[in-house]
């Protein structure tokens, strides 16, 4: 929402505007899940927050870059403003894409599902009651193999996903994507910044993805699954 922040005396700046935004809303943070390696670390959570009308619980993961001493280096936030906005936002890559990350075993094979827009093999990729959380959380959980099929059936219609990598942070058990999405279908996007994490059974297949990013879906996928 702040854009880009570089500086100290920006950056303080730039805390006081979002704690006191944060405080406007009377926003509480529901911590979710860390995942990190030796470059990065990345925290998932929810944030609740209250809008003039109503409630929201929005999905947020926070990136940090790590440099020896483990300091920061960069923080970088995803979230849909969906839930804020009832309204998307192109969100312009944060990072040059990596053409040299390498993605092991079920990860590996999601990715080129996707962008091939395999539906067997993506719903093949998740335990049998694996799930599949869109960028605006609540109800956009899609959780079975039957849920997953309709979903990516509908969403893959007209051809896979486009995506450009970042960065990978695996800790074993969970896969952090940095991306930029750059194809929807046979539709070229304007180059968007996401984040993708791939939660691993013990059994090697998915548990969860949960997605991190502001593309325009209802715009983009068919008719019969046009939602945040």
């Amino acid at each position: 929402m702040g854009g880009r922040v570089v500086g100290d005396e920006v950056f303080d700046r730039f805390l006081e505007q979002r704690r006191a935004w944060l405080a406007e809303h009377s926003a509480t943070v529901e911590s979710l899940r860390v995942t990190q390696d030796v470059h990065h670390t990345i925290a998932e959570a929810v944030l609740h927050l209250r809008l003039p009308d109503t409630t929201i619980a929005l999905p947020i993961a926070v990136v940090g870059d790590r440099a020896p001493g483990n300091t920061v280096t960069a923080i970088r936030i995803y979230h849909s403003h969906w839930p804020l906005l009832g309204a998307h936002r192109v969100r312009a890559p944060l990072l040059p894409p990596d053409t040299t990350l390498v993605f092991r075993d079920v990860v590996g094979v999601y990715q080129r599902a996707l962008a091939a827009g395999n539906v067997d093999s993506i719903v093949d990729a998740f335990e049998p009651d694996g799930y599949f959380r869109e960028p605006s959380g609540g109800s956009y959980v899609h959780r079975g193999r039957e849920a997953l099929r309709a979903f990516f059936t509908a969403v893959l219609g007209t051809g896979g996903i486009g995506l450009e990598h970042c960065t990978v942070t695996d800790d074993g058990t969970v896969a952090a994507i940095e991306f930029i999405a750059v194809r929807f279908g046979r539709q070229r996007l304007t180059p968007q910044a996401g984040l993708a994490m791939y939660e691993r059974a013990p059994g090697g297949r998915l548990r969860a993805a949960r997605i991190y990013d502001d593309v325009n879906v209802e715009e983009l996928a068919p008719e019969s699954v046009r939602t945040p």
